[in-house]
């Protein structure tokens, strides 16, 4: 078997091959990644939790993930604009989310940016600004891209309206996440559907 190919399990169902083992991986993989969302909350979600991925693997931040809606209210962008250094100290000291200080801190400058950005159609208008007008078309993991030109002008885009932790492999796995580019592999089940 190649390395990185598409994988079919027991019953003919061929998947990428991050998504190949049964579990809240597998899971991900054929219910929501690459399937659009809706919402500044939805699209702040997923800004947030890609930059929190940052260095470490998705399966520990999609298993952090009911602590991090839960203790990031929904991520309702209103209520994190406004976290006080007492709602910073108890986020810190939360070993339910991954505590990183630079990460939470950006959560909230976030918050404030997306909050400005309102003025000009908002959060979810921008990152779709940048849709390409073709997705990559991978045969293996190899193949799939970690960045483009379109992530690239995302993140440049995204700091000069005061966001951060938005650098362009983050925002290339955003544009994934969210459906903005697919990624699936082609023979995988998921690459139509998206």
């Amino acid at each position: 078997m190649t390395e990185g190919a598409p994988v079919t399990d027991a019953a003919g169902i061929t998947r990428c091959p991050w998504g190949a083992v049964a579990g809240p991986m597998q899971e991900y993989h054929d219910t929501e990644w690459g399937v659009p969302v809706h919402g500044e909350s939805a699209h702040f979600e997923r800004l947030t939790l890609e930059a929190f991925q940052s260095g470490l693997s998705w399966a520990t931040i999609l298993a952090k993930r009911p602590a991090f809606r839960e203790l990031f209210d929904e991520f309702d962008v209103e209520l994190i604009a406004r976290y006080d250094s007492a709602r910073f100290a108890a986020l810190m000291g939360d070993a339910r989310i991954v505590r990183n200080r630079l990460k939470i801190q950006a959560t909230i400058t976030n918050a404030q940016a997306a909050i400005a950005l309102r003025e000009e159609g908002g959060l979810a208008d921008l990152l779709w600004s940048f849709r390409p007008d073709r997705s990559p078309e991978p045969r293996v993991a190899a193949e799939v891209p970690t960045t483009s030109a379109e992530s690239l002008a995302l993140s440049k885009a995204l700091k000069k309206k005061g966001f951060t932790f938005v650098g362009p492999t983050t925002m290339h796995a955003l544009m994934e996440a969210i459906g903005l580019v697919n990624t699936h592999l082609l023979e995988c089940h998921r690459r139509q559907a998206n």
